[in-house]
């Protein structure tokens, strides 16, 4: 009997989650060839195509959506079993830091998930702005981090590509007038900083109409219509929508967050931080 291999199964879910080979291997740290060479030898096992041509890029066949949803049950029970193996006896406290983006977009399931295979650990969430977040890190406060990337570190576990979109209230705005209001949080923010710089470049009339220190304000102020704001799609919730096409906004790119461990942190916070990269990508 054949078996399905774990690392042929995440490759192929990359392309299933991202629709393109090339983004699968960025998320894989492979190269496009390899990522090929892989659904080549999966087709081989299978016995099926999985991927079929669709313009310039390809999707997936009936069996190919058939295999997604076996993958990604084969791959959880798998995640599921070495948490609980390393984690069965392990004991202490860890204290997990992220941005509002992550805590209010898909973090919940995987708290859950460490906590109920490592049951003796006690752990601490922080959430808030990243240069906040980033002084904590700094100071030995805080073991696991997810904050906006300044620059390369050794004590990276994975880097997380998120598209940046202009958002604003499902109801639209509730001024009018040539300059497009923003909603910013106070500098220095990535996000402000990202949002001028491309409508300076577009050459966007725009003014500033609601400034915050914290997310949840920034939140009241785009719900409420007032203004738009740039975040990550993790950031639209009820009542928000992106507005990039309606009002006609330029395109931003992408936003990068770090995954980091405290080197001195115990093994269990190596595991969290590694958990939250491989679930959180793509």
């Amino acid at each position: 009997m054949h078996y399905l291999d774990p690392d042929l199964l995440r490759t192929f879910l990359a392309f299933a989650d991202s629709g393109s080979l090339v983004r699968a291997a960025e998320i894989v740290g492979r190269s496009p060839s390899a990522v090929t060479a892989q659904m080549q030898r999966l087709e081989n096992l299978v016995g099926e195509s999985l991927l079929t041509p669709a313009g310039r890029g390809r999707s997936l066949t009936l069996a190919g959506e058939e295999l997604a949803g076996h993958a990604r049950r084969i791959l959880d029970a798998h995640q599921q079993a070495m948490l609980s193996l390393k984690g069965a006896r392990a004991e202490g406290r860890i204290s997990l830091a992220t941005t509002q983006d992550f805590a209010e977009g898909g973090l919940a399931p995987l708290v859950r998930l460490f906590a109920t295979t490592h049951p003796r650990i006690g752990l601490q969430l922080r959430v808030g702005r990243s240069i906040e977040l980033l002084q904590a890190f700094e100071q030995g406060e805080v073991d696991v981090l997810i904050a906006m990337r300044a620059a390369p570190s050794g004590d990276e576990v994975g880097v997380l590509r998120e598209p940046m979109v202009w958002i604003s209230s499902v109801e639209g705005l509730a001024t009018g007038g040539d300059e497009l209001p923003l909603a910013l949080l106070d500098a220095p923010c990535g996000f402000r900083s990202a949002a001028l710089s491309a409508l300076d470049q577009a050459r966007r009339r725009y003014r500033i109409a609601a400034t915050s220190q914290s997310l949840s304000g920034l939140r009241t102020a785009v719900t409420a219509g007032v203004a738009v704001t740039l975040r990550t799609t993790r950031w639209i919730g009820p009542g928000l929508v992106d507005a990039g096409k309606l009002l006609d906004l330029p395109e931003v790119g992408e936003a990068s967050f770090s995954i980091r461990v405290r080197p001195e942190a115990r093994a269990s916070a190596r595991s969290l931080g590694q958990l939250l990269h491989a679930q959180l990508m793509g």
